[in-house]
């Protein structure tokens, strides 16, 4: 570089590190006493190997070393996680000034606590890939499902990022969903409760609301939102019941929205594509939108009108 060049560089650095003095959020100095997002990335993949241990192992170890490899990874998971969670912990306003010793055994106990709950996550991740198996002709193998289903992949993140925010452990659960949105494109929030048996049919565009609340045998499609009428209250809004309940065998296909604290789906209901619902539903209805006339023209100008396929008045498909 030329002597201008490298003099620019230096008050370039210089401008920087004096914006870097000024007030706000995005300007916070102290970096190690905080979550690391790819400690928290390197965690999921450990507790997705612990939760399908036959699928993303360690291959170089030989199967007689399978307790041995478990532990290890027990051992590196919780390590790490109890960590991660003490630097979180600072975010809640009882620990935000309190001594270490007090936020080291707190954050002790809640590790703990979750990790004796994978028993649990893994029972309802063997109901998902169940429904998920018996929801899609197009799946040839419970194996094609774990290995390569995004909604799987959101869903079991998803089940250990609630479990985290059940226990009150503030950043941590949303930096986990946040990763599998990346991935994924299912935006669910850590707060949203999902009952067994959930799927997720192809899953991209999919947004599920913290106040959410999921019964079983759910199937859902790409694009729909289960979300609030409006948050133009901010935060006065926080805590507080934003976004729909979906009882037990709801399908709900794509692009519909959902929205509401008060609104509830009743059991085994069908949402049309591109319903727009804000007021509850009664159980066994289904819901649509009126179809859309189509019309097709042909390079001599010939307009005619086609008329869709409906079962019942209703028009059902899966994709």
């Amino acid at each position: 570089m030329s002597n201008s060049i490298e003099q620019e560089v230096k008050n370039i650095v210089q401008l920087i590190m004096d914006d870097y003095k000024k007030p706000g959020a995005i300007n916070k100095g102290d970096t190690f006493n905080q979550p690391n997002k790819d400690e928290i990335i390197h965690i999921i993949k450990n507790l997705q190997y612990i939760i399908f241990p036959r699928y993303f192992n360690n291959k170089v170890l030989k199967s007689y070393h399978k307790e041995y490899q478990l532990g290890a990874v027990i051992e590196d998971v919780t390590y790490q996680l109890n960590k991660q969670i003490s630097f979180a912990l600072r975010y809640r306003p009882i620990f935000a000034e309190a001594a270490k010793e007090t936020v080291d055994k707190a954050s002790e106990e809640i590790t703990i606590a979750f990790m004796k709950k994978i028993p649990a996550i893994r029972e309802c991740l063997e109901t998902d890939v169940e429904a998920a198996y018996e929801g899609d002709p197009a799946a040839y193998s419970k194996d094609e499902i774990i290995f390569s289903y995004p909604g799987i992949f959101a869903i079991m993140i998803n089940r250990i990022a609630h479990e985290l925010y059940i226990l009150d452990v503030p950043l941590i659960p949303r930096i986990m969903t946040e990763h599998a949105h990346s991935i994924t494109g299912i935006d669910i929030h850590p707060g949203a409760t999902i009952g067994k048996y959930f799927f997720i049919d192809h899953g991209t565009g999919i947004v599920i609301g913290e106040t959410t609340k999921i019964g079983e045998h759910v199937k859902i499609y790409q694009g729909v939102t289960l979300g609030a009428v409006s948050t133009k209250g901010g935060q006065n809004l926080k805590g507080q019941k934003r976004h729909p309940t979906i009882e037990d065998g709801v399908t709900i296909y794509s692009g519909a929205s959902i929205l509401g604290g008060n609104t509830m789906i009743g059991q085994e209901v069908v949402i049309g594509s591109n319903a727009f619902v804000t007021s509850s539903v009664p159980c066994m209805t289904k819901v649509s939108t009126k179809n859309p006339e189509l019309q097709f023209k042909t390079n001599r100008d010939t307009t005619f009108e086609v008329k869709e396929l409906e079962q019942n008045g209703f028009l059902d498909y899966i994709i």
